[in-house]
């Protein structure tokens, strides 16, 4: 029972907790991210090239015809695939480095500590009457 409550203690701390939250609330920003890309990025710039930029894709080896003719076995590199999600990922990671950003800035910065033992002008003060004698 005692392995069964550490487990407990461990999974309610702030700190999961709230990577758990910043994860689901980050899957779903991806989301509205992938359709910001896929609905108005990738048309404006595949206006550029007169098609679905995210179909876009350099064909290596055209497919070999079976017997009744079929064309099957494409090899292409789908950079426009590619090149839409490194798009979405360029999004997520500036928002996501705003976010920090303003979270970082309104954090009270700490304190310095006080510093132990005797100030300077206590020392200078124990030199000066050291001296006087």
């Amino acid at each position: 029972m005692g392995m069964l409550k550490e487990f407990k203690d461990f999974a309610m701390k702030g700190n999961l907790v709230d990577i758990a939250v910043g994860f689901v609330m980050g899957a779903a920003f991806k989301s509205v991210v992938t359709s910001f890309t896929g609905g108005i990025v990738s048309p404006l710039i595949g206006l550029l090239f007169n098609s679905d930029f995210k179909d876009m894709k350099y064909i290596v080896r055209e497919g070999i015809a079976d017997a009744e003719g079929k064309i099957t076995g494409q090899v292409a590199v789908l950079w426009g695939d590619f090149l839409t999600n490194v798009i979405d990922f360029v999004i997520v990671a500036f928002v996501m480095f705003m976010i920090i950003k303003a979270i970082n800035k309104t954090k009270k910065p700490e304190a310095p500590a006080a510093p132990s033992g005797p100030s300077d002008n206590d020392l200078l003060k124990e030199i000066r009457d050291a001296l006087k004698k």
